[in-house]
């Protein structure tokens, strides 16, 4: 038996991935995550940390390469936590997507049924309409760009390369502004500094920078300026004030330094207009395609109503109110909600209704006032749904439960306690990849109430 000793050299073959894209590999047994491995590939790893159920690894040596290892184009894959899968060729990560779906489906849901195949995204680069680059100092400067892996360490890249030319660009003409005006960036560990993010929305029509901030900086005319010069597509500058020690990015306080704070885009032949704030897919050509299939799935016809839960912008709730009698959405954020109320102005809806409030308290609401909507749709964030808010929608009996997941193990869990505790069954699931590169992979499944 190898002994798995921290630095210790062996020789491993690759078998399935973790959800973050790992290779699994066994040695005598043991569990051994390999990052940059690919299934059937055998290589000489190194030992880096060793637990009571599993150790960690990295390959030194490629004994046998798969026909699916892809060169990388990214300058700073690996060191970059933002992609894992430059490794791979556009086949095998749709492998993986799929498989990880699958296996959340089967192994955390207990469902024997067999996930739709992955609708593939036609681009691999320049897909995303939303940049959020942390900004940090090194040698004194200002640089950009993404988090390595499980640290808070930026690894600078001058050119990311899913985002848009445009946000790239006009990250570097605001950490030319912070060098010439001597604006520090943030730093985590003193809480000092004054930059903490540049985010960048693009739509079709145009295209919004967002400074996020810990503190209001100097100099913000010589900015706005420099922005607008270099980069005619922006339409609009903000900044958003975060004085707070978090993780999360965008703080409460958000002021129009310049222009339209709002970013305007279509999406499924609707017109949305985007605060800062408001949820928006980042890649506009595969939300489409959710959508549809979200669409397809909710079945509406003009007798129908349905509900939408964690609506944001009411983008999902517009592409409903195309079909249904009535729709209503229900979102936590008041921005987004200001921004769906406009939105179904703008594009004439009159047969939607939006209101302010926590998604499981407004379910529960409605469950109480014996409100029973046809098709309840629900987008929630990476954690799920809540107990509560599940069984709400199952007091509110619709027919149909269309659930868009950012996360397969998540959805799993949610699917499964909704077949145990009401009359559902699960009857289609597919993976749609808005996240070329990334691990991450979004899914829409159906559920239809057994009659």
């Amino acid at each position: 038996m190898q002994k798995l000793a921290k630095n210790s050299i062996h020789t491993v073959t690759g078998g399935g991935y973790t959800a973050e894209g790992h290779c699994v590999c066994r040695i005598d047994g043991r569990v051994v995550f390999v990052p940059g491995l690919l299934r059937e590939e055998t290589a000489e790893v190194q030992i880096l940390k060793v637990t009571e159920r599993v150790a960690y690894a990295r390959v030194v040596n490629l004994l046998s390469a798969s026909p699916h290892r892809a060169v990388p184009d990214c300058a700073v894959f690996p060191k970059c936590g933002g992609c894992v899968l430059w490794h791979m060729d556009f086949e095998e990560e749709s492998y993986f997507k799929t498989a990880r779906v699958q296996d959340a489906i089967t192994r955390i849901g207990g469902f024997s049924l067999t996930v739709s195949p992955i609708i593939k995204d036609k681009r691999t680069t320049r897909y995303r309409n939303k940049a959020q680059f942390p900004i940090a100092e090194e040698n004194g400067l200002p640089v950009s760009g993404f988090f390595r892996q499980r640290s808070h360490t930026v690894i600078p890249t001058e050119d990311c390369l899913l985002q848009t030319t445009l946000a790239n660009a006009v990250t570097k003409t605001v950490r030319e502004w912070m060098t010439a005006c001597r604006i520090p960036a943030y730093h985590e560990g003193t809480g000092k500094g004054v930059v903490r993010h540049v985010f960048v929305r693009s739509g079709e029509f145009g295209a919004v920078l967002c400074l996020i901030c810990k503190t209001q900086p100097k100099y913000l005319d010589e900015l706005v300026k420099a922005v607008r010069s270099t980069h005619p597509e922006l339409t609009g500058v903000v900044l958003n004030l975060n004085p707070e020690n978090t993780n999360v990015i965008l703080g409460k306080t958000t002021r129009t330094v310049w222009g339209n704070p709002n970013v305007e885009d279509t999406l499924c032949g609707l017109r949305f207009s985007l605060a800062p704030e408001a949820f928006y897919q980042v890649n506009h050509d595969q939300a489409e395609r959710l959508y549809q299939k979200a669409l397809e799935y909710a079945a509406l016809d003009d007798t129908m109503t349905a509900l939408d839960l964690y609506c944001g912008a009411g983008t999902i709730t517009l592409c409903l109110a195309k079909h249904a009698k009535e729709v209503l959405g229900i979102e936590v954020v008041p921005e987004a909600i200001e921004n769906a109320k406009e939105n179904a102005a703008r594009n004439g809806m009159t047969n939607v209704t939006f209101r302010c409030a926590d998604a499981t308290e407004a379910a529960e609401e409605l469950a109480k006032a014996e409100t029973f909507p046809d098709v309840v749709v629900v987008d929630p964030p990476r954690k799920g749904l809540t107990p509560d808010g599940i069984s709400a929608i199952a007091t509110m009996r619709p027919h149909r439960i269309v659930y868009v997941s950012c996360d397969p193990a998540t959805l799993a869990r949610d699917l499964r306690i909704l077949c145990d505790t009401a009359p559902y069954e699960l009857i289609e699931v597919t993976p749609v990849d808005l996240f070329p590169k990334t691990h991450h992979v979004e899914s829409v499944a159906l559920l239809c109430r057994k009659e």
